[in-house]
């Protein structure tokens, strides 16, 4: 790996454009109808064509083999190289890195990052356990999510009202954006939260991201191959791309799973970004289940362990707060299509420094990161500069 130092002096790199499609249920389109309508959308955004494009990375994980080379079928086929990426719910994010990479490191000078996802209903069908592992229910989410909220409560003394004031701030967030799931779908109430099913305690149905169909692309390139007035006026820099998985030794439950390499993958962030959690203007942290938020914002370095609950019910991650986390919706709030989620994540940390985010505009952000992590496990952290 090179050093901080030879990382720095790579060649800049910029967001050229940026497409998605509303998270929601396609049930008459395939994953490359709707994944195509993505890389459409973003050449659009970018005022470039198709065969600008150099090379393609496509972040998926249940579509299959040669899911990437069919959505771009659909656009058209021009020999180039595409490297399919299954990093579950890091795969878009995890592709958006490979992208940067290369632009970087001058092997290509535009190039473009796909999400797409076509989910199923009900739980996953996950391959990322041992089959001791599944045969013990480590593949049920919710019930891996909900050992670990029953710890951190434990630990320090978060309450069923925290977590449930999450999911307020998401709904509350989605409602202002035309791309999420739950779009003027009303705001909930921490009662209506509360008073949700539970799926496995204390993990309640309003804590769940929603099971959704969804695709964003992302082009990524060089500054003297930007093209369109949006952004060249207000440039984009990809400050850092930072990708970890699992420690020898780390915990297991999925609450925490992420806990060592989502630290790490923030330590060598910030140091070859050169900046610091202080430095954030507006942030995206992942979250399938909303409690998993919390810990999440902890790890990335925001506050310290436990202090979490209480900067939510001050209103310190709310649009207007000190640090707006989530703006667009966070994982709740737009729903949850695995492959296109990290993608959807940048996307909306792009729109709030293009200053293009509507109602849910952060004043001034000119920095933000991004953070997704998924079975493997996978943490990925991404910041944006304008």
């Amino acid at each position: 790996m090179k050093s901080i130092k030879e990382l720095q002096a790579l060649r800049k790199v910029y967001i050229g454009g940026i497409g998605i499609v509303r998270f929601q249920r396609y049930d008459d389109q395939e994953y490359y109808d709707f994944g195509s309508q993505a890389i459409l959308n973003c050449l659009e955004d970018a005022e470039m064509e198709w065969k600008d494009i150099q090379s393609a990375f496509c972040g998926n994980v249940y579509a299959g083999t040669g899911k990437g080379h069919q959505v771009i079928a659909e656009v058209g086929l021009t020999g180039i190289p595409i490297i399919n990426i299954e990093q579950a719910c890091s795969s878009s994010s995890a592709a958006f890195r490979l992208g940067y990479q290369m632009v970087a490191t001058e092997l290509y000078d535009i190039v473009i990052a796909l999400g797409f996802e076509k989910m199923g209903r009900g739980l996953l069908a996950s391959t990322a356990f041992k089959p001791w592992e599944l045969a013990l229910g480590f593949n049920i989410q919710p019930a891996n999510y909900a050992q670990g909220v029953v710890r951190y409560m434990a630990d320090y003394g978060a309450t069923e009202e925290d977590f449930a004031r999450v999911v307020v701030m998401e709904r509350k967030n989605a409602n202002l954006n035309p791309y999420a799931r739950w779009y003027q779908g009303g705001e909930v109430t921490i009662e209506e939260v509360l008073n949700s099913r539970v799926i496995a305690a204390p993990v309640r149905l309003l804590h769940a991201a929603a099971m959704v169909d969804g695709a964003v692309a992302i082009i990524l390139c060089s500054g003297d191959k930007l093209k369109s007035r949006i952004s060249k006026e207000k440039k984009i820099e990809v400050a850092a791309a930072v990708h970890t998985t699992g420690f020898y030794g780390g915990e297991s439950i999925k609450f925490k799973s992420t806990t060592n390499l989502t630290k790490e993958a923030a330590r060598q962030a910030w140091e070859i970004s050169g900046y610091g959690p202080e430095d954030m203007d507006v942030i995206e942290a992942y979250e399938a289940m909303a409690p998993a938020f919390l810990s999440d914002v902890e790890d990335l370095g925001f506050c310290q362990p436990g202090e979490a609950p209480h900067l939510l019910r001050e209103g310190y991650f709310e649009i207007g707060g000190k640090l707006p986390a989530n703006t667009g919706g966070g994982l709740v709030g737009c729903g949850h299509p695995l492959g296109a989620t990290g993608g959807r994540q940048i996307i909306e940390i792009v729109n709030q420094l293009r200053e293009l985010a509507g109602p849910r505009q952060v004043q001034g952000a000119k920095i933000g990161l991004c953070h997704s992590s998924g079975a493997g496990p996978n943490a990925v952290v991404t910041i944006l500069k304008r």
